[in-house]
């Protein structure tokens, strides 16, 4: 049809009939493919994306994974420019959105992730040839240094910015993790949780993940099987409202491992079963219903010991960071031939 919709006629000639089959075949493939990508251009950027995040990436991901992805176009893309028609967006358009975050005071990690996931979509838009120019091209991710600038932010060395518990922080934060009321009863649950996680290295995931049954007290060493991690509740692909616990797959290969014990961290084992024991078979650090622990809570109950203890904000990831940093420096033997590892304190 022309633009009056009246048919047209298109002729094909050639010497061979299969030669005229040929070029009907490769037009009218072209025609079609042309049609899917004018449609798929005219569609509005969170529309094209969203189902982009359903089809092609909820299969292909972990669920944190995807609930990260998800909650990134959501909360940081569709708002700014989730109504633009995607043929129609520029590099220009791009780079306003991550300049507008950064000087809105958004963390770069923050719109790093908004640059990913952005620069994932384009490129299959791309590779579909849905589009003939992918604009992420023109729209590189601003460096981190000059980034960090335009907020005045210094922009520090990682292992500056790493935080880790000072030997009279540590004391401080035992001291009130394991204090009780008038009547005996203690302040925090579980408290010897975050003792354990000191003297083990263990991640939040790992340590909530924990049955009793992968831990062997007589040869002082803990298998580590499974993870912890809190997911979007789902229909299918379509986010409810509420999160649920996940237990599955560590976060590498190298996760699955054993972890050695010292006296501490054994001692710590048994002031948990002493509190909460369900069997072999149940979490050592179980919820008020026999369940794996939320990670939230977990981590919510470790703030009120720090801000109780009048210790500034660390995160629970300070712990693990606190035994690298331990295992690192090691401890000089007394013959001064070279240091035990970490795993020997009990901190």
């Amino acid at each position: 049809m022309d633009e009056s919709g009246e048919r047209k006629r298109k002729s094909f000639s050639g010497t061979t009939k299969a030669e005229v089959n040929k070029k009907m075949t490769e037009y009218i493939t072209a025609f079609n493919d042309s049609i899917i990508e004018s449609q798929e251009t005219k569609k509005r950027l969170k529309d094209s994306m969203q189902n982009w995040l359903e089809v092609f990436k909820f299969p292909s991901v972990e669920r944190t994974t995807y609930d990260r992805y998800e909650c990134t176009a959501k909360n940081q893309i569709y708002p700014y420019i989730g109504d633009k028609v995607v043929g129609d967006i520029k590099s220009a358009d791009i780079k306003k959105l991550l300049n507008d975050k950064m000087n809105e005071g958004y963390a770069y990690t923050t719109v790093k992730k908004v640059h990913n996931v952005l620069n994932e979509y384009f490129r299959y838009l791309t590779q579909q040839e849905y589009i003939d120019r992918n604009p992420m091209i023109s729209a590189p991710m601003i460096k981190k240094s000059n980034f960090l600038a335009a907020q005045d932010k210094e922009n520090l060395p990682t292992s500056e910015t790493i935080t880790v518990f000072t030997p009279e922080e540590i004391k401080i934060f035992k001291d009130e993790a394991f204090s009780t009321f008038s009547n005996g009863k203690r302040k925090y649950q579980q408290a010897a949780a975050y003792i354990l996680m000191l003297n083990t290295g263990l991640r939040t995931g790992e340590v909530l993940g924990l049955i009793n049954s992968d831990i062997d007290l007589e040869n002082r060493v803990m298998h580590l099987n499974r993870g912890v991690k809190e997911i979007s509740k789902r229909d299918g692909v379509t986010a409810e409202k509420g999160r649920e616990i996940k237990v599955g797959k560590l976060k590498s290969a190298t996760s699955k491992r054993d972890v050695p014990l010292n006296d501490t961290a054994i001692e710590m084992i048994l002031d948990l079963r002493k509190e909460f024991y369900l069997g072999d078979n149940s979490p050592l650090i179980p919820d008020e219903n026999g369940n794996f622990t939320r990670p939230v809570n977990f981590r919510k109950r470790y703030y009120r010991i720090l801000k109780a203890a009048g210790i500034e904000t660390k995160g629970l990831h300070s712990l693990r960071h606190t035994f690298a940093t331990n295992l690192v420096n090691g401890i000089k033997q007394a013959d001064g031939s070279g240091s035990r590892l970490a795993r020997t304190y009990n901190l």
